[in-house]
């Protein structure tokens, strides 16, 4: 199709300013905003690209060959590397964030996160939200939200699903925020009893693979209950951060908006606070080659916290407890083992002195201290439960 326009000219001086006429689009929703039963479709999508998924599991220390070596994928009987869970994660989370999140106080934690079926190059990811409670504590205070989120391919597929609880200010007077288009309420797919799809191929292929690529310590035969691993090198973030947020699309002014952040009050006042789904990235990366470098998939994870805040500058160093190790399911019973973590971040101090440090307090959840008669650790960040499908 030819399309021929008229020569461009500058009119600006010919339009009268009209400061009656001025528009703040305004995105994010306040707590009387979010209605129980209501689906947000969230805008733009995400085309994986396998040079995108390698420079992300580069980026963020990734070992298991899975995510880097095309040859090793498919000796596993994938169709080609599939992109590593976190960013699977982080992209699903921050399509949300101009519905869900821009305007939350806090994220107040990720639940029964389950990651369904790998994403593959060429994979278009669309991400869903439903609210399902809202909690309010009066005009004054913030409430709570609970929500659902999920992510689709291109062949309405869910790929990831879980909970998240958000605490959420009033708008009170404020400008309301964008609304959501008008029609019937979208159809909002949720897996209420999930299968793991993994290629059929991946049982016989677990016989075939080449073994010298990975540690032997890392098969779940090499893991033992209640052990507690820390990870030897920690990370130092930089601004780095700021091109990595979008580049998974989250667009929450806090993690990259200097003035944004300098006018807020309490602990997120200052710099630029870091998108968490990037420090639970590096954390995990961290600790891939002693506990997932072996592993076929994630399950998912649970009860997951950022407890402090991380900006550019600090180091991040994570920890590791082993919980339980299963017999896996049905085919794959004998060739790979359920492992359960709980996983630990702290910052600015290396896992082996922060274990010196705090002790058992570690592995206490933030949440719980204070009716314990605990104090909250100030150099944990971050803390979860996961769980790995990692070969016999």
């Amino acid at each position: 199709m030819d399309l021929t326009f008229s020569n461009q000219r500058e009119i600006s001086d010919t339009v009268p300013v009209t400061l009656d006429q001025v528009r703040h689009p305004n995105y994010g929703r306040y707590l009387e905003e979010y209605v129980p039963g209501q689906v947000f479709v969230h805008p733009r999508g995400f085309t994986f690209t396998a040079a995108g998924m390698l420079d992300f599991a580069r980026a963020f220390m990734q070992m298991n060959p899975i995510y880097l070596n095309q040859a090793y994928a498919k000796s596993h009987g994938f169709e080609d590397i599939p992109a590593s869970p976190q960013m699977v994660f982080n992209v699903v989370l921050s399509l949300g964030v101009q519905n869900d999140s821009e305007k939350v106080i806090a994220n107040l934690g990720y639940y029964d996160a389950q990651f369904l079926r790998p994403v593959y190059p060429g994979d278009t990811i669309t991400a869903f939200t439903k609210v399902i409670d809202r909690k309010e504590r009066g005009e004054d205070k913030p409430g709570i939200v609970t929500i659902l989120t999920l992510g689709m391919n291109q062949n309405n597929q869910v790929v990831l699903q879980y909970t998240r609880k958000l605490m959420v200010a009033y708008r009170g007077d404020r400008p309301e925020t964008v609304a959501l288009p008008e029609g019937p309420i979208p159809e909002f797919p949720w897996v209420e009893s999930p299968a793991i799809q993994l290629p059929d191929a991946v049982v016989t292929g677990l016989s075939k693979v080449n073994k010298s690529l990975t540690g032997q310590q890392t098969y779940a035969g090499g893991l033992k209950t209640g052990e507690i691993i820390l990870h030897s090198i920690g990370r130092t973030v930089t601004d780095e951060h700021f091109q990595l947020t979008y580049q998974v699309g989250n667009t929450h002014p806090l993690h990259y908006d200097k003035v944004f952040s300098q006018s807020l009050s309490g602990k997120m006042s200052g710099e630029p606070i870091v998108y968490g789904g990037l420090v639970f990235a590096w954390l995990e990366g961290l600790a891939s080659r002693d506990v997932s470098e072996n592993a076929i998939c994630e399950l998912g994870f649970t009860e997951g916290y950022h407890t402090q805040p991380v900006v550019s500058g600090d180091t991040v160093s994570a920890i590791s407890r082993v919980l339980s190790i299963e017999e896996g399911p049905a085919e794959l019973n004998g060739v790979a083992k359920i492992v359960s973590f709980q996983f630990i971040g702290v910052k600015n101090i290396d896992s082996r002195a922060a274990l010196e440090e705090f002790g058992e307090d570690l592995f206490v959840k933030e949440n719980n201290k204070k009716k314990l008669g605990k104090e909250k650790i100030p150099l944990k960040i971050f803390e979860i439960e996961r769980r790995l499908l990692i070969k016999a």
